[in-house]
């Protein structure tokens, strides 16, 4: 998938180095992750704490790498995540989260990004984790994404499984077999920004919501 003109000549401006946006909606957070990762010689284009303003920059700037928040005052963090490599799918997220388990996992791979950190990693954990991000290289072991889309694909087919519609089951299983939000927008003959729309939907009633609630769907009001 081509990039925008824009972003194409911001990666060719720095090659070889790692270009990387932060979205948190805390400021110091944002602060404190800029300085260390610029201190460990990585390259912050941009930072910023809503997803509907992540979702149209982070492209713009020819990011390499986002560290993405989970939930945001506007949405979440895989929302903008499954958005951006829907525009550049050689872009790579990593989520930010405070603890790992079955759910965090299977919100990472729903989101279509590399891996995650945790909140409290600094150091050379977090600056290799982005690096390794930058390569393409996936941090998940195989097995645990494989265990995800199972989970995905087993939901959408069990019709006891939530409140879901029949669109919603479709987007589910689909997002089980790894496509992006603009494949399963040709896949199902629907618009794109109604397919974000079903996912924003899914993520509620999945519990993906990260206590955003309702404002999980917003974002893609105001996305393109």
């Amino acid at each position: 998938m081509g990039l925008p003109l824009d972003a194409a000549a911001a990666r060719e401006r720095a090659p070889g180095s790692v270009r990387v946006f932060v979205v948190d909606s805390h400021e110091l957070v944002r602060e404190g992750l800029r300085d260390f990762l610029e201190g460990e010689g990585l390259e912050v284009v941009g930072e910023c704490w809503s997803a509907a303003e992540a979702s149209r920059r982070i492209v713009e700037a020819g990011a390499d790498v986002a560290v993405l928040d989970g939930p945001l005052p506007d949405g979440t963090g895989i929302e903008v995540c499954r958005y951006v490599r829907s525009v550049d799918s050689d872009l790579q997220c990593l989520m930010m989260t405070s603890y790992v388990d079955d759910e965090v996992l299977r919100s990472v791979v729903l989101a279509g990004a590399a891996g995650c950190v945790l909140r409290q990693v600094r150091g050379l954990h977090l600056a290799e984790a982005i690096r390794r991000a930058a390569t393409g290289e996936s941090l998940l072991g195989t097995e645990v994404v494989d265990r995800a889309r199972a989970w995905f694909a087993n939901a959408a087919a069990d019709p006891g499984f939530g409140d879901l519609a029949g669109a919603e089951r479709e987007v589910l299983a689909l997002i089980g077999k790894g496509l992006s939000d603009r494949q399963i927008s040709e896949a199902l003959g629907l618009a794109e920004t109604r397919v974000r729309e079903l996912v924003s939907t899914l993520l509620v009633k999945l519990g993906f919501g990260g206590g955003s609630g309702p404002a999980v769907g917003r974002p893609t009001d105001a996305l393109p």
